[in-house]
C-alpha cells in the first residue's frame, strides 16, 4: 500500500503497492471459471488503484471489461475501494458490464475532518459525500458497504455524534464498525488522548444498533421484489436453502433463506421473490 494511514502497519511490513499483471489475473479467472467458480471477488489493500504502478494509470475498469467476457462467471464483486481513488471510467465499467455486481465496499473510517486528518486519510467529509452521491446517481441500485473506526485517539463525543448523524442520513446498505486498536510502531499508537476501551465499545455498539435499524428498514423495502440468488448451501433440518443476492458479499453480509421442495445445488442461481425480512437477512420463495 502506498497510503500512510496512521493506525496501520501494513505498508511498513509489506511494502509499496504492487499490481498483479492483467494477463495473469485473467488466466487465473479463466481457470477458476473452468472449475465451476461462479463468483469472483476482486480485493487488494487498495483495489481501486489497480494497475497504476504497471500501466501508468488506474486500470481496474479495463480489468473488469476483460473479466466480464469470461464464460461461466456470473458475478464479479469489488471490495476495498478507497473513496478518493474511485474514478469515472470505473463507474462506467460497473454500469455497462452485466456480470459486475452493483456493489462497492468503500471504507470511509470516519466522517469528521479532524479525525480523518489525524488518521492520515486523504479524504474529507465533502469528498466522501460527493463520491457517494455520484455513485447513487449513476447506479441507483448500487449497494454500498463501508467500515468505520470508533474511538480513534483524540476523538470526542461531538465527533462521534457527527459520525452518527452522517450514518443516519447516508444509510449505507452494509456497514462494519470496529473499535480502534493500537498497532505497535504506528503513529496513532503514540498519540496522546487515547480513548478508554469502554467508551470505544459504547460508541461501536451505538453505531451498530443504528445500522441494524437502517438495514432492517432497507430489507423491508425489498419485500415483494424479485432477485437472483446464488445458492450457498442447504439447511436440511429446515427443508430450506441459504443464498446471497448481489447486495451481499460472503462472510460479511447477509443471507436469503429459501424454503422449497426443489433440489438446488451450491453455485446454482435461482430467481426468488422476497417475502420477509430480518435485521440482516431475508426470506424468499422461488418464482
Amino acid at each position: 500500500c502506498d497510503k500512510h494511514c496512521t493506525y496501520c502497519i501494513i505498508p511498513a511490513i509489506r511494502g509499496r503497492y504492487r499490481s498483479v499483471p492483467m494477463e495473469e489475473l485473467i488466466a487465473q479467472a479463466e481457470e477458476l471459471a473452468r472449475k465451476g467458480v461462479r463468483e469472483l471477488i476482486l480485493v487488494a489493500q487498495e483495489t481501486t488503484l489497480y494497475g497504476k504502478d504497471l500501466y501508468g494509470e488506474k486500470s481496474l475498469h479495463l480489468l473488469l471489461d476483460e473479466l466480464n467476457k469470461i464464460p461461466g462467471l456470473y458475478w464479479i464483486r469489488i471490495m476495498y475501494c478507497y473513496p478518493e481513488e474511485i474514478y469515472d471510467e470505473l463507474i462506467r465499467s460497473i454500469k455497462k458490464n452485466d456480470k459486475v455486481c452493483h456493489y462497492l465496499d468503500i471504507p470511509i473510517q470516519h466522517i469528521n475532518d479532524a479525525v480523518l486528518k489525524r488518521m492520515g486519510r486523504l479524504t474529507d467529509r465533502k469528498d466522501i459525500e460527493e463520491i457517494i452521491g455520484k455513485l447513487r446517481r449513476e447506479i441507483p441500485d448500487i449497494a454500498l458497504r463501508t467500515t468505520v473506526i470508533c474511538g480513534f485517539p483524540g476523538e470526542t463525543k461531538e465527533q462521534h455524534e457527527e459520525l452518527m448523524y452522517f450514518l443516519n442520513e447516508t444509510e449505507f446498505d452494509r456497514l462494519g464498525a470496529f473499535t480502534y486498536s493500537q498497532e505497535e510502531d504506528t503513529p496513532a499508537a503514540r498519540m496522546e488522548d487515547q480513548v478508554e476501551e469502554s467508551r470505544k465499545e459504547e460508541w461501536r455498539d451505538e453505531v451498530m444498533e443504528l445500522q441494524e435499524e437502517i438495514i432492517f428498514d432497507k430489507n423491508e423495502e425489498l419485500i415483494g421484489r424479485e432477485m437472483d440468488v446464488m445458492i450457498e448451501g442447504e439447511l436440511t433440518s429446515e427443508n430450506a436453502y441459504i443464498g446471497r443476492t448481489y447486495r451481499d458479499a460472503p462472510d460479511v453480509d447477509g443471507y436469503v433463506f429459501i424454503r422449497t421442495d426443489e433440489v438446488l445445488m451450491s453455485g446454482d442461481f435461482a430467481r426468488i421473490r422476497i417475502t420477509g425480512a430480518y435485521e440482516y437477512d431475508l426470506i424468499g420463495e422461488l418464482v
